[in-house]
């Protein structure tokens, strides 16, 4: 479900009930925890974090015109959607979130290669997804982003 939202402000104000303290919280989080640079945008339909062309002008390789994406929110249909480019990219980012996870909550941890997904908005390790927040630079993320389009291998 991609918003037609402009800003961030007109996406949270376009979230059902249901769903905006948990996405407010989570907002509030990644905004609170991310390091210096990073900015917030709305990117691919989702509240986003991304590398400004100020600092990394080269922009995202499939399309240099748009930020470098580092991490979305997302109030899907059936679920809440953290997309970390981090755990995607670091296997040892990916390591400490899949072993700390279950410190934080009972339930079974539902992810994809980047996707974070909460099926209930209770359930939110916001303490943890802050503490993964804090983990990587805008230079880290720079960093490993090259990293990877040197190798060849595709990231999107």
């Amino acid at each position: 479900m991609q918003s037609e939202a402009k800003s961030p402000k007109e996406y949270m104000e376009s979230l059902p009930e249901d769903r905006r303290a948990a996405m407010e919280q989570l907002r509030k989080v990644f905004s609170e925890n991310l390091p210096k640079g990073f900015e917030e945008t709305m990117s691919y339909g989702m509240l986003g974090w991304v590398v400004p062309h100020s600092i990394y002008p080269k922009g995202y390789h499939c399309n240099p015109k748009t930020a470098l994406p580092f991490l979305s929110v997302a109030s899907q249909k059936n679920f809440i959607a953290v997309y970390h480019m981090g755990v995607y990219s670091d296997p040892k980012l990916l390591e400490w979130f899949t072993s700390e996870y279950p410190k934080h909550v009972k339930t079974k941890l539902d992810m994809g290669k980047s996707c974070i997904r909460f099926k209930k908005p209770d359930q939110i390790p916001f303490e943890l997804l802050g503490e993964l927040a804090q983990k990587v630079t805008v230079e880290d993320w720079i960093s490993t982003y090259e990293s990877i389009l040197s190798k060849g291998v595709k990231q999107s």
